[in-house]
């Protein structure tokens, strides 16, 4: 079997570190068909309150990327990755609670939303940031629908308390403006131009 373009990254002693928990972002990384492992930090991701929504995940992605610019080694490329949701112009973060997960969840209901992926690609030499933006139009969602998917599903790790790939992607979302790979969290058509041009 033919390998896949991107094989060269690692045959070239370059090796590629997710900078990551996202169990979304590394399964969607696999998918590139490229070796890399996990390393992560704890970092706070907060932002200035004068940052326009739109903004923020770059920022956060840029950010993420300052915290590991000491721990890269040679021969590695790094990528952090932040994704924010964006609706009637506020930005709906991860929930802290079933509460606010509810919220959200009626917030987006009957409306459409922006969807923001920044990812920052990096070594010891150089960076680039790069942006993805999708535009997710939900149906109007009944309230026993928003019940059952945040106790089901638990989506306090997700901006905006959803998983576009699960349940409530499947009876939600009208239609999509955009890469759906960018609403799941890493927009990987751009990594991989990025990736293959490094």
């Amino acid at each position: 079997m033919s390998e896949a373009p991107l094989h060269n990254v690692n045959k070239s002693k370059r090796h590629i570190v997710l900078a990551s928990n996202s169990p979304r972002r590394s399964e969607l990384l696999k998918g590139l068909g490229v070796e890399f492992t996990v390393r992560t930090l704890p970092i706070d991701e907060s932002f200035p309150a004068d940052l326009e929504g739109t903004q923020v995940a770059g920022y956060l992605a840029a950010k993420k990327a300052a915290a590991y610019a000491s721990d890269i080694r040679e021969g590695e490329i790094f990528i952090t990755a932040d994704t924010v949701v964006v609706a009637n112009g506020s930005i709906l973060n991860k929930p802290e609670n079933a509460e606010e997960a509810h919220e959200m969840l009626n917030a987006l209901s009957g409306k459409k939303h922006e969807v923001i992926t920044a990812v920052a690609i990096f070594d010891q030499q150089r960076k680039s940031v790069i942006e993805d933006r999708t535009i997710v139009c939900f149906r109007d969602l009944r309230k026993e629908e928003i019940e059952y998917y945040v106790k089901q599903f638990k989506p306090f790790d997700k901006a905006g308390a959803y998983g576009i790939q699960e349940w409530i992607g499947y009876i939600a979302v009208e239609k999509i403006e955009g890469s759906y790979y960018t609403v799941m969290g890493l927009p990987v058509h751009l990594v991989y131009q990025t990736l293959r041009e490094w």
